[in-house]
């Protein structure tokens, strides 16, 4: 009985230790070294060259240990530790994974306290209202350019509010004017009666006068409040309406425009008693 030649001894051995890949790899070798002798093929794997096939394979084949991951963790003491497991006890409380180059391939945050859970819902909610203001300001700014193309265009806009009040105004004047004449009627009238009282309804209507007197003054008192509170928001619109247009004429490599000049606003009609 023929004995098989020694490269299929070897190439059946690479196949039982590393499989049908091994197996391959050894016949790829065979016949790398197939040499002709006698008119008949023989193959020829010395013990040293299977020996040499067998370390490659096995520095081929990935090492479980070449793969685990490293933990880095801190202890109760502030000691640093290095372990290939981590300890449950430390699952919760803040961890770093490192591949087996030392490179931070994970990072676990410890779980928050109560207290810092708090922290960090007070800045969320503080960054959404800063989020929020910012918003209003750029809606602001769009309506602004939107609504304004030149300086003049806002001074019009301010003037036309501070008639609509002045309107009021006088309108208010001019009633507390009717409303004065009545109630020195009314106290002539009383006064000419001497020690006798005034017919109740006389009585109820100058009651009246003065109670609409005291209303006309509030109301003109609010006036000039909204006067002010007008001309600073049309001050502030074409300040910041300069620094938009700025803004974009820089933006687009243009020479920004002058500085705003102050309007000068109506002054209203003022309440006489």
């Amino acid at each position: 009985m023929q004995r098989p030649s020694r490269h299929i001894a070897s190439v059946t051995a690479c196949g039982k230790l590393y499989g049908s890949k091994g197996a391959n790899v050894a016949r790829s070798a065979a016949r790398q070294h197939r040499v002709s002798q006698t008119g008949v093929a023989a193959v020829i794997v010395t013990r040293l060259g299977l020996a040499s096939l067998a370390l490659a394979l096995a520095a081929a084949a990935p090492s479980p240990t070449a793969r685990a991951a490293l933990y880095k963790w801190v202890d109760e003491k502030g000691i640093v530790h290095y372990t290939d497991k981590l300890p449950p006890h430390m699952v919760n409380r803040g961890n770093v994974e490192l591949n087996p180059q030392g490179v931070t391939i994970n990072r676990t945050e410890p779980t928050p306290t109560p207290e810092q859970r708090r922290a960090r819902e007070i800045e969320a909610e503080r960054q959404k209202q800063l989020a929020r203001e910012q918003e209003l300001i750029d809606r602001r700014d769009r309506a602004l350019l939107s609504t304004y193309t030149t300086e003049s265009e806002i001074d019009l806009a301010r003037n036309r509010a501070l008639n609509t009040i002045d309107a009021q105004v006088q309108s208010s004047n001019a009633y507390s004017v009717l409303l004065n004449k009545r109630r020195d009627e009314l106290e002539a009238r009383r006064k000419a009666l001497a020690d006798k009282p005034l017919p109740p309804a006389m009585e109820r209507e100058l009651i009246n006068v003065y109670a609409e007197l005291d209303k006309q003054v509030a109301l003109l008192d609010a006036k000039q409040k909204e006067i002010a509170v007008v001309n600073a928001r049309y001050d502030a619109d074409k300040l910041r309406w300069a620094e938009l247009r700025a803004m974009a004429a820089k933006a687009a490599g243009l020479a920004p425009a002058s500085a705003p000049s102050p309007a000068v606003p109506p002054t209203p009609t003022t309440a006489r008693k």
